[in-house]
């Protein structure tokens, strides 16, 4: 392991050199594409035209079949007739000129007999009739006089006025009642004969009226024209209200045993299933889909606010279950070639964000899943029409996303098992839904199968994830819950050491231990990192264990004989020292930096007072702690522990009022001393912290019943 430990260092290393990160993100899109190119690769059917299929086919795509579309707007055409609109303007004008024709005739009356009354004439009328019909064709138009036949004109100058006008009615009524209806080219005789039948009827005398149905008839034309316009409207409506024919993804083209015609022939060539040769399009949306990929994951590292060290242990370590995770499902996939519809649902989609999450950053995690999500649904398409299986891709989103969530809720790693069966749970209903969704007929038989692949699927997550955290943390060096508990052992040789060497302050170590503990886990921080620093925070006493208060037993106190500065130094050394030791027998970073920044740069104010009574001035920052303050929440609560129980300790039966007096003003001193400034406990979790340890240290000091004495046993004694 250690072996494998200086590898993944030397790894890391290499990763701060340009080159080698865009390396390992081609290695990440290579892994990808292998994984996926089999997935993406068009089918190639060995189907020939005017043959029989030998297997079913279907469309892999939804596109639009421009040619039957087409045919079909053509048909749709050739059912659309000429539209022919009504012109009511002329039927107006008809009337308007038989009115005409009829107005003229009275106006040849009235002047005819104006010209009697001023000859006096009472015998012979000075107008002849054929003089009269002149006059009457005078007014008129060379159309009407070369249509209308003399007879006419005749009879109408030898009528009476108020025959003409009788007349003239009868026969516009009949004109406007035949043209008020449509009259096509084909029509006007029909149209003509029916206004004749009409006038027939009538009680005009016989002249009159054969005059009048041939005005009647002149008058009656063509009422109905050939609409352009709104031809080309209603062709181009009906070609908009054509749907275009589509092959929809998964439809059938042909079946086995079916015969392949041209129709069915064109409809494969244009799914793209018969032309295998130029098919890149595939490939080439593939590769955009795996550096959008890797461009998210780049952005996503890039914005990361931490070390640069950290940063590149991160992107290894996430490769590395990346990668992992694409080999499981590639694995799994296999499996479909046996028919296993369902196989995709067996993959463990909740381990990679279960170990992302644990081991790196939550929004990481969330990131991996929704990229995993879209690898699932293309890996595992074999028995779909397209290239993406969406069912399984929101089935591994869920899942993942649901193992995220409820392992922050829990926020111990002892809880991942439990977290693996509630995202079973999470996968049965998704399940469940998708299955409803999609109205499909399942028998019991199939509902009990995919529930089991769901249980399979949540439970092997944690299985997995429980499993291969030990092997990620020992090998980055991520401090795990089991590495702490074994560091934790008594029977560790440091843990000999202070206790044999120091054992007032192993005693020491203890107390602070209890302090940190249970003030860390009543804000959320890790409990147990801090106990266990708090084991090794002073190690460094070991070195001159008489020069420490707690180990004076029996013995004088050589600082007595020393001056402030040298005592001073001694004390300040014990961290440094520690820190020293504990890289020496390669403990953890963090229990290193415990035991280095647990008295921050605080002052020691007993030996800078005494130096200051002296008579000389002492300078502060020669009796301050090298430092550098806490960094972490541990870290901080570690040094209050530390300097509270000393402090107690030194009391003399405290009071719990005394108690709390003591911490906070030990607190509010640490606050003003700016050594809380580089960690991010919150005023509130300080108070939280500070009722922690008055909680704590009452257990300790309560009262105790003082026993009476047995005077006969003290006497016998």
């Amino acid at each position: 392991m250690d072996k494998l430990q200086k590898h993944l260092g030397k790894l890391r290393n290499l990763l701060e050199i340009t080159f080698f990160r865009v390396l390992l993100y081609l290695i990440l899109g290579f892994v990808l594409f292998t994984a996926m190119y089999s997935n993406v690769k068009p089918e190639k059917l060995d189907l020939r035209k005017l043959e029989v299929a030998e297997q079913t086919v279907r469309s892999p795509i939804t596109v639009e079949d421009k040619d039957s579309t087409e045919r079909k707007r053509k048909e749709a055409l050739e059912e659309v007739n000429d539209v022919y609109s009504l012109n009511r303007e002329i039927a107006q004008n008809r009337i308007d000129l038989t009115t005409s024709i009829f107005q003229s005739a009275i106006e040849v009356i009235d002047e005819t007999k104006e010209t009697y009354e001023k000859a006096d004439v009472t015998e012979s009328p000075i107008l002849s009739i054929q003089e009269r019909v002149e006059i009457l064709k005078r007014k008129l138009t060379d159309n009407e006089t070369k249509e209308l036949t003399n007879q006419t004109f005749i009879a109408l100058v030898q009528a009476k006025k108020g025959e003409l006008t009788i007349a003239k009615d009868i026969t516009i009524t009949a004109i406007n009642e035949v043209m008020s209806k449509k009259i096509s080219a084909s029509d006007v005789v029909l149209a003509k004969n029916q206004l004749e039948e009409q006038i027939k009827s009538s009680s005009l005398n016989s002249s009159l009226k054969s005059s009048a149905i041939e005005l009647g008839r002149y008058a009656v034309v063509q009422n109905v024209f050939y609409d352009q316009e709104a031809t080309e409207t209603l062709r181009q409506q009906t070609i908009e209200g054509i749907e275009p024919v589509r092959i929809l993804q998964g439809q059938i083209i042909v079946e086995e045993g079916k015969f392949v015609d041209q129709h069915i022939y064109r409809q494969l060539e244009l799914v793209g299933v018969l032309d295998s040769k130029n098919a890149i399009q595939p490939f080439i949306g593939l590769t955009l889909v795996i550096l959008i990929v890797l461009s998210a994951i780049y952005y996503f590292f890039y914005e990361q606010r931490i070390p640069t060290e950290a940063k590149q242990s991160n992107l290894l370590l996430f490769s590395i279950i990346f990668i992992l995770a694409i080999v499981i499902m590639k694995i799994v996939s296999l499996f479909q070639q046996f028919d296993y519809a369902e196989i995709g649902y067996v993959f463990p989609a909740a381990m990679g964000a279960l170990l992302i999450k644990i081991l790196m950053d939550e929004k990481l995690s969330i990131l991996y899943t929704i990229i995993i999500a879209i690898c699932g649904s293309t890996i595992f398409n074999q028995g779909t029409a397209g290239t993406f299986n969406m069912a399984v891709g929101i089935y591994i989103l869920c899942s993942g996303i649901a193992g995220i969530l409820i392992l922050s809720r829990q926020n111990h790693r002892s809880k991942i098992l439990k977290a693996g069966l509630l995202v079973s749970l999470v996968n049965i209903v998704v399940i469940l839904a998708l299955m409803f969704l999609q109205n499909g007929q399942y028998s019991g038989l199939d509902y009990g199968l995919y529930i089991l692949v769901a249980l399979v699927s949540g439970i092997s997550s944690s299985v997995l994830t429980i499993g291969l955290l030990p092997f990620f943390e020992a090998s980055f060096g991520i401090l795990s819950t089991m590495r702490l508990i074994e560091l934790s052992n008594p029977n560790h040789p440091l843990l000999r050491k202070i206790l044999t060497e120091t054992p007032g302050t192993y005693h020491h170590s203890v107390m602070v231990a209890n302090l940190a503990d249970a003030a860390c886990e009543a804000i959320g921080a890790n409990g147990l990192l801090a106990r266990v620093g708090c084991y090794y925070h002073d190690i460094g006493k070991t070195k001159r264990p008489q020069f420490f208060i707690e180990n004076q037993m029996n013995i004088e106190n050589p600082h007595d004989r020393l001056p402030p500065q040298t005592s001073a130094n001694i004390i300040v050394a014990h961290a440094t020292d520690g820190a020293e030791m504990l890289k020496k027998h390669r403990m953890p970073k963090e229990i290193i930096d415990i035991a280095e920044q647990h008295h921050g740069t605080t002052l020691l104010k007993f030996f800078y007072h005494k130096a200051n009574k002296n008579g000389k001035e002492a300078k502060e920052e020669d009796y301050r702690y090298p430092g550098p303050r806490a960094q972490t929440k541990e870290a901080a609560i570690v040094g209050i522990a530390d300097s509270v129980e000393a402090a107690v300790r030194s009391m003399s039966q405290p009071t719990a009022e005394q108690i709390e007096s003591l911490i906070r003003n030990i607190i509010s001193d640490r606050l003003q001393d700016g050594q809380l400034n580089e960690c991010d406990l919150t005023l509130k979790e300080l108070d939280i912290v500070a009722h922690s340890f008055i909680e704590t240290l009452k257990g300790i000091f309560h009262s105790r019943i003082e026993y009476p004495k047995n005077d006969k046993v003290e006497g016998e004694k």
